[in-house]
């Protein structure tokens, strides 16, 4: 790396690069340029001449952060290989990068199969006995806590605090049963495992720690305990020093209820001594008015490394908060004065984000922004390919595109029952890993008479069958002359599953008929797409041709520019992302901060508190040039109307010390304002 870029950096960030002669921790407040400071380390680590791109990992927490952090350095090295030799990824894509190469010291076969959580809520459906989606999510949710935290189903029954918990670390015990005869994992194995694996075998581990000399990881507040561990594990051994560089900020911990722990930064200075600690505290996103607000209210929080943030950029507007009277006018009144605030700067509709602490407050905000006849996209909304109804139809497609599709093959041979279930599985499962093969070949492979008797072979058989009729039929040429086309093929496939009595047996009417309605507009986009345009000079695809399309499509998505809309999102979705005009509404106690169990105890609710005020601290920080804060006096909670006090967080800010007096644009209304200038536009006065 050129001396010219070391030279744009700040004297923190630059001691943050060149640091080289151990461990280093880097406390990066919010907009402080903490992928500025990874990038360039990893340049000066390469150009240094002391690592080689192919020795050094950077890990991260999204596929975005690991893919902006690549392209960046990508500018920044001399040499493209250099940038394709360094291993840029999230922990879990590192994960599943460990587990494939190491399968056989697992036990794993090569090609194991990553069970989602669509298809881990099915099994663990099946062993609670329960249709109750809440309890089975609770179940889910607290099984992937204790592999997060690496407790073992033996311990989590030994210390389970009520039946609840004591269900579920039974159901525990048997989903991990299970998921090992399936020859599968699930998303928190993909770092557990790796865990285990690098605790037991130090030949596996040395070669990893050999491969990694150089480990940077963003976002350490994040990790989880099982994600620390493989982090300690790739840096420390005997003989070895820790070489690494953590990235964090504590007061941008907002995942405890995931699993992750900004204690993790604690425990980080003891275990590393002589751990080296540089702060980033000159913010180059915000404005002094809105960094003042963020400082004034995380300060009542205890800290772990004391901090301020600061900015070159001037005092900026003042943050605006405004109280309305119910949750309907702060929808409307967010829409016109966002209206208007555009309007008067000339600014695009993606210059705005509105957040708020919980998705179900979008509704409204919804229906105001259409409106006013503003365009909007909302973070973290369910994509239509992700819908259970979709990925049961595109689990047959992968099936029969690609018979060693295991996860596919659990899904669609158990969607609709055919009277497979698990303890069929688990025996199909145990032998395919005898065998080294999939779970499709297992089904016809000789000896397995002796593993499944008849009753429980015939139904799968039964199924491969179906499969290999629909796969010979599929892989014909839909074009003229060849004979069947896709649809026709789709059209049989559907009718032999039955999937729409399927539907209306297992749901009630209502959410039925609203599947079965997603499904036929899935099928009828398929047949729309296999006919091509021969005008056009695109020939008709047959079924297999479709099924490569959906699979990329639905890796892809997202992935266009993004548009020019304003955007909806939860605080948490917003976290790493930033805005020049924010709207943060329904600030109000019991909503941010959210309200909890009631029965909390103190000490746990004080822990709930502070992190909630991390949250409002994310949602300040994500404003670049200006900040408006709404909350309801009153607000709609189903039949009820609750009053509503304003968020402590809200008094926190300080705001009213020397805020500046409102001008005459200000006392007006935003419906009011937004007329006068369309007024003015339409109707220029003549100087």
């Amino acid at each position: 790396m050129s001396s010219s870029a070391l030279f744009n950096l700040n004297t923190p960030q630059r001691d943050a690069v060149r640091y080289m002669e151990g461990p280093c921790l880097v406390i990066a407040g919010a907009g402080s340029g903490k992928t500025r400071v990874i990038t360039q380390k990893i340049a000066h680590l390469i150009e240094s001449g002391l690592y080689e791109a192919r020795h050094i990992a950077a890990l991260t927490f999204t596929n975005k952060a690991a893919a902006e952090m690549q392209e960046r350095i990508a500018k920044l090295l001399s040499s493209p290989s250099q940038a394709a030799e360094l291993t840029i990824s999230t922990f879990h894509s590192l994960g599943v990068r460990i587990l494939r190469q190491e399968a056989k010291e697992l036990g794993l076969k090569e090609r194991f199969s990553i069970m989602d959580a669509d298809d881990c809520f099915s099994l663990i459906q099946d062993m609670a006995v329960t249709t109750d989606r809440q309890v089975i999510r609770r179940i889910q949710t607290r099984i992937s806590l204790w592999k997060n935290a690496l407790v073992f189903p033996e311990k989590a029954l030994a210390e389970a605090v009520d039946e609840h918990e004591g269900q579920a670390a039974r159901i525990y015990a048997s989903y991990m049963a299970t998921l090992s005869a399936y020859q599968a994992v699930d998303f928190d194995d993909l770092i557990r495992l790796p865990v285990e694996l690098f605790r037991q075998n130090d030949a596996v581990r040395d070669r990893w720690q050999r491969r990694m000399r150089y480990l940077l990881v963003d976002e350490y507040q994040d990790t989880n305990v099982c994600q620390y561990e493989l982090v300690k594990l790739l840096v420390t051994g005997p003989g070895k020093k820790p070489m690494f560089t953590a990235v964090g900020d504590d007061d941008q911990a907002i995942y405890a209820w995931r699993g992750a722990t900004a204690e993790n930064l604690k425990i980080l200075r003891d275990d590393f001594p002589d751990l080296e600690l540089i702060r980033l505290e000159q913010n180059y996103r915000s404005s002094m008015h809105i960094l003042q607000a963020a400082n004034a209210v995380i300060s009542n929080n205890p800290k772990i490394f004391e901090k301020t943030l600061w900015s070159e950029m001037g005092a900026g507007e003042p943050v605006r908060v405004s109280a309305m009277d119910n949750d309907e006018t702060e929808a409307e009144q967010v829409a016109i004065s966002l209206s208007a605030h555009r309007f008067e700067r000339r600014a695009k509709f993606s210059d705005y984000a509105i957040l708020y602490r919980g998705n179900h407050q979008a509704r409204l905000l919804e229906t105001a922004l259409r409106r006013e006849r503003i365009p909007y996209t909302i973070s973290g909304g369910q994509s239509f390919f992700a819908r259970a109804e979709i990925k049961d139809i595109v689990s047959y497609l992968r099936l029969i595109a690609n018979n060693d599709d295991d996860p596919a093959f659990i899904r669609a041979v158990t969607t609709p029952k055919r009277g497979v279930g698990q303890a069929t599985l688990e025996a199909l499962g145990a032998y395919a890993g005898r065998w080294q093969c999939s779970l499709f070949e297992a089904v016809f492979k000789g000896g397995i008479e002796a593993v499944l008797p008849s009753r429980q072979l015939q139904p799968l058989r039964a199924f491969c069958d179906f499969i290999n009729r629909i796969e010979a039929r599929a892989s014909r040429q839909g074009a003229a002359g060849s004979g069947e086309n896709a649809a026709a093929v789709l059209d049989d496939m559907m009718a032999e599953i039955a999937y729409e009595p399927y539907l209306y047996d297992t749901f009630d009417e209502r959410n039925a008929r609203g599947k079965w309605e997603n499904v036929l507009d899935f099928t009828g986009w398929l047949k729309e797409k296999s006919l091509g345009d021969r005008q056009g000079g695109i020939p008709e695809k047959n079924l297999l041709e479709l099924t490569q399309m959906v699979a990329l499509m639905t890796m892809l998505e997202g992935r266009d520019e993004a548009p020019d809309a304003v955007r909806l999102s939860t605080l948490h979705a917003a976290k790493g992302l930033e805005f020049p005009h924010v709207y943060l509404v329904g600030v109000e106690e019991g909503i941010l901060p959210h309200k909890g169990d009631p029965d909390t105890p103190a000490d746990v609710l004080a822990r709930r508190i502070e992190e909630e005020r991390r949250l409002m601290y994310v949602g300040i920080t994500r404003a670049q040039r200006s900040l408006q804060i709404t909350w309801c006096k009153k607000r709609r909670r189903g039949r009820e109307t609750e009053i509503c006090d304003m968020s402590r967080f809200i008094a926190e800010m300080k705001l009213d010390e020397g805020k500046a007096l409102p001008d005459e644009s200000e006392t007006m209304t935003p419906q009011a304002r937004l007329a006068n200038l369309k007024s003015l536009l339409q109707n220029p006065k003549v100087a």
